[in-house]
C-alpha cells in the first residue's frame, strides 16, 4: 500500500454507541481505570508488563528479567521465572472457588457434564500421570486431534502439568494435515477419540488418525484414544491405548513440572501465504500473562459468569478463550461440541438460556448464519442472563453487528469486536465494555501495553485518517509468538523482514523491529481501527486499493443479502477486478430475476462505497465455502473466480458440494 494512495473502500460508519449507566457502573474497568492503564503502559513499557505479570501469574521462581531482546527480534519475556500453565488454571484456585464449576459442557445429543475446579484438577492430574506412564516428559510433543469435548481440555493442561509442548489438530482437518504437522513437530503421542459428533453425524476421527499414521508418523510411539461415540473402530494393540481405562487407574494427585517462563506450552499451525501451514510457537509465562489479563479485561470477568467462546480449541481462539484465558482468571467455562444449527437455528440460544450464559464470544460467520435464520430463533428463549457479546475471527460486517446489537443484545449489550491473530497469542485491539463507545465494524483500540500503528510500504507512519495501510505492531508484548517451529529463517522474513529498521520499529541491539500483521487497516478521526482485511485480499483496482471486507459489508448491508464475498479476478485493464459470490435471504436468484439483481446490488455498492467497487461480476448461491470451523476458504473461491481447475484439498469443508454451484456447474 502507498502512503499517497486514496483508499476509496472505507465504508463511513458514523453509528456509536456507549456503554449504559448501568454496565459502567459495574464494570471492572472504567474509562478512569483504562487511562491509567495506558499512561502506566505509555510511561514505563517494561515496568508496565512487569507489574502485570507479576499480579496475574503465579511464579513458583519471581523473575528479574523481563526482556531480553539480545537476539530480536527473538524475544524473550520473564526469562528467568519459572511457573506452570496448569496451575496457574487450577491449583490456585482450589482454596477460594474449589467447589465453583470450572467447564461446564454439552454435547450435540444433548449429553451435559460439569467439572468444579477440585475436580478438574483431579481429571487433570490422573491424565497427566497417564501420559507419564506412556513415557511422556518434558518437552516432548504431543499431537491433540480430538472432539470438542471437556476430554480436549483437560489433555492440553494434562500435558502443560507435565512439561509436554502440545499442538492441537483441529477435529476437522484431514489425515494428511495430521501427518504434515505430527512429522513437522516430531510428535511421541497422539491423543485422539473413536469419534466426534457433529451435524447429526459420527466425525471418525480414530480412523481418520490411522490414515495419518498409515502415510507415515514414525515417531508417534502410542495412540491414546477416549471413549465417545461408542462406535466400532480399528484398534492396534500394540500401538493403541484406551484413555478411559488407563486415566482411572492413576493417582489425582501430580506435581507440576515448573518449566522455565520461555518454555514452548504449545505449537500451533496457522496457513501460510505459500501454502505451507507454519507452526507458531507460544511460550508458557508470556502467553499466560496475556491470557489472563485480557480475559479480565476484554469480558470484564466478575463472580459467577459463565463464559462461552464458540470457538473448537483446535484453533487459538479455543485455546486462549476456552481453556487458558478465563481458567486462569478463575471463571466458569460453557463448551459444546456440535453446530449452531442441529437440531434448529435455535440451538445456540438454548444452551445460553439452558446454561445460564452471560458473555457470548463467537464469529462473524456463525452470527451471520444466525441472523440468516431468523429473528425469531433467539427470541423463543429466555436470553436474560447475557450481559456482554463479542466477535472474533474476522472483520464484522457492519449490519451483521448490528443485527447482534439489536436482537441478541436487545440494544442494551456490550459488543465486544476483537482483533488478534495466532501469532499474536491474545487479543491486541478491542473495546473495553465498560470504558469505550462501540461502532459497527470497528474493532476500536489497541489494548494497555500494545503498541499499534498503520504504516505505508516504506514503513512510515501513516499519519492521516481513513487512509489505508498496513497494520503493524511497534514494540513487544508477552504473549507474542516465539518462532515458526523448526525455521527461524521463515519466521524473521514473514514477520519482521519487510520493515527492519524502518522509523516505526523498536529499537534492540540488532536493529529496529517492526511485526507485520498481514492485514490492511485505517483509522479514523476518533482513532478507532478498522481491519480491513488480509493484505492478499486487498484488491488493486485500476491503481487503487479496495478492501475486500469493505465491499463484502456494502453488499451485507442491502436487505436481500444474507452473505458475501469477494476475491480479486485478474483484468488486463484494471490490474484486479471485483467478484462477489452472494447468498442472498430466500431463494436463490435465476434467470431475468439474478440479471436485474446483479444491476441493483453493483448500484447499491456504488452508493455505499463508490463507483470504482462496483462488483464487475457477481455470482448467487446456496452457501460459501467454509471448513467445519465456519471460515471461508477463500483460495477456493480466488481459483473459481480465475475459472481455473480446483486443484485444492476440499476434504476440510463442511459442505464440499457447493463448489460445482460456485464454480456455475450447478
Amino acid at each position: 500500500m502507498s502512503s499517497n494512495t486514496n483508499i476509496q473502500s472505507v465504508l463511513t460508519e458514523n453509528r456509536a454507541f456507549a456503554p449504559s449507566a448501568e454496565f459502567v457502573g459495574q464494570a471492572q474497568l472504567n474509562a478512569d481505570k483504562l487511562a491509567a492503564l495506558h499512561a502506566a503502559a505509555q510511561a514505563d513499557h517494561l515496568g508496565f508488563w512487569a507489574d502485570l505479570a507479576r499480579k496475574e501469574v503465579a511464579w513458583q521462581t519471581p523473575f528479574t528479567t523481563v526482556l531480553d531482546d539480545a537476539e530480536a527480534p527473538n524475544f524473550k519475556w520473564f526469562v528467568d521465572g519459572r511457573t506452570n500453565a496448569s496451575v496457574n488454571c487450577l491449583d490456585r484456585h482450589l482454596g477460594a472457588r474449589g467447589d465453583q464449576v470450572a467447564i461446564r459442557y454439552e454435547g450435540e445429543q444433548g449429553d451435559t457434564r460439569t467439572y468444579t475446579y477440585k475436580q478438574l484438577h483431579a481429571e487433570v492430574c490422573k491424565t497427566a500421570n497417564a501420559l507419564k506412564s506412556l513415557g511422556v516428559a518434558k518437552g516432548d510433543r504431543v499431537a491433540i486431534y480430538m472432539p470438542m469435548t471437556a476430554d480436549a481440555a483437560i489433555a492440553m493442561l494434562a500435558c502443560a502439568r507435565i512439561g509436554a509442548i502440545h499442538t492441537v489438530i483441529f477435529g476437522g482437518f484431514s489425515a494428511s494435515s495430521i501427518k504434515d504437522r505430527v512429522e513437522d513437530t516430531q510428535a511421541k503421542l497422539l491423543i485422539t477419540s473413536d469419534g466426534g459428533r457433529r451435524g447429526g453425524h459420527i466425525v471418525e476421527l480414530k480412523r481418520t488418525a490411522d490414515d495419518a499414521l498409515a502415510q507415515g508418523c514414525a515417531t508417534i510411539e502410542k495412540v491414546l484414544m477416549f471413549r465417545r461415540t461408542g462406535h466400532d473402530v480399528p484398534f492396534n494393540p500394540a500401538r493403541d491405548v484406551w484413555a478411559n481405562a488407563l486415566i482411572e487407574q492413576q493417582s489425582t494427585e501430580c506435581e507440576p513440572e515448573w518449566v522455565e517462563s520461555e518454555h514452548p506450552l504449545f505449537l500451533l499451525y496457522t496457513s501460510g501465504s505459500t501454502g505451507k501451514p507454519k507452526g507458531i510457537q507460544h511460550s508458557t509465562g508470556g502467553y499466560m500473562v496475556g491470557a489472563t489479563a485480557t480475559s479480565k479485561w476484554v469480558f470484564d470477568l466478575r463472580q459467577g459468569d459463565v463464559f462461552w467462546c464458540t470457538a473448537d480449541v483446535g484453533w487459538v481462539t479455543g485455546h486462549s478463550y476456552v481453556v487458558y484465558g478465563p481458567l486462569s482468571a478463575g471463571s466458569t467455562v460453557m463448551m459444546y461440541e456440535g453446530t449452531p444449527m442441529v437440531p434448529d437455528a435455535g440451538r445456540f440460544w438454548k444452551i445460553c438460556q439452558d446454561h445460564g450464559v452471560t458473555i457470548f464470544y463467537t464469529a462473524p460467520t456463525a452470527i451471520r448464519a444466525l441472523m440468516k435464520a431468523g429473528d425469531q430463533w433467539p427470541g423463543q428463549y429466555d436470553l436474560s442472563k447475557l450481559r456482554l457479546l463479542g466477535s472474533v475471527g474476522e472483520p464484522i460486517n457492519p449490519e451483521a453487528w448490528m443485527w447482534y446489537h439489536r436482537v441478541v443484545g436487545k440494544e442494551k449489550l456490550p459488543i465486544v469486536d476483537t482483533w488478534w491473530q495466532t501469532e499474536t497469542g491474545t487479543i491486541m485491539i478491542s473495546p473495553i465494555p465498560g470504558a469505550i463507545a462501540t461502532k459497527p465494524g470497528s474493532c476500536t483500540k489497541p489494548l494497555p501495553g500494545i503498541a499499534v500503528d498503520i504504516v505505508d510500504e516504506g514503513g512510515n507512519r501513516i499519519e492521516g485518517n481513513d487512509q489505508g495501510g498496513y497494520l503493524v505492531v511497534t514494540k513487544p508484548w508477552p504473549s507474542m509468538l516465539r518462532g515458526i517451529w523448526g525455521n527461524p529463517e521463515r519466521f524473521v522474513s514473514t514477520y519482521w523482514g519487510q520493515f527492519k529498521d524502518a522509523p516505526a520499529g523498536y529499537a534492540t541491539p540488532t536493529g529496529k523491529w517492526t511485526y507485520l500483521a498481514g492485514d490492511g487497516a485505517h483509522r479514523d478521526t476518533d482513532g478507532y481501527y478498522w481491519i480491513m482485511g488480509r493484505t492478499d485480499d486487498v484488491l488493486n483496482v485500476s491503481g487503487h486499493r479496495l478492501g475486500t471486507m469493505e465491499i463484502e459489508s456494502a453488499l451485507v448491508s442491502h436487505p436481500r443479502v444474507a452473505e458475501a464475498a469477494v476475491v480479486g479476478r485478474p483484468h488486463e485493464v484494471k490490474g484486479e477486478s471485483v467478484f462477489a459470490f452472494v447468498i442472498c435471504n430466500g431463494e436463490r436468484p435465476t434467470g431475468a430475476d439474478a440479471e436485474a439483481f446483479t444491476k441493483e446490488l453493483r448500484e447499491h455498492v456504488a452508493r455505499e462505497i463508490g463507483a470504482l467497487a462496483k462488483p464487475d461480476d457477481i455470482r448467487f448461491a446456496d452457501n460459501l465455502p467454509k471448513t467445519r470451523s465456519g471460515k471461508i476458504m477463500r483460495r477456493l473461491l480466488r481459483s473459481i473466480a480465475k475459472g481455473e481447475v480446483i486443484t485444492q484439498d476440499t476434504s476440510t469443508l463442511e459442505n464440499p458440494g457447493i463448489v460445482d454451484q460456485l464454480a456455475g456447474k450447478a
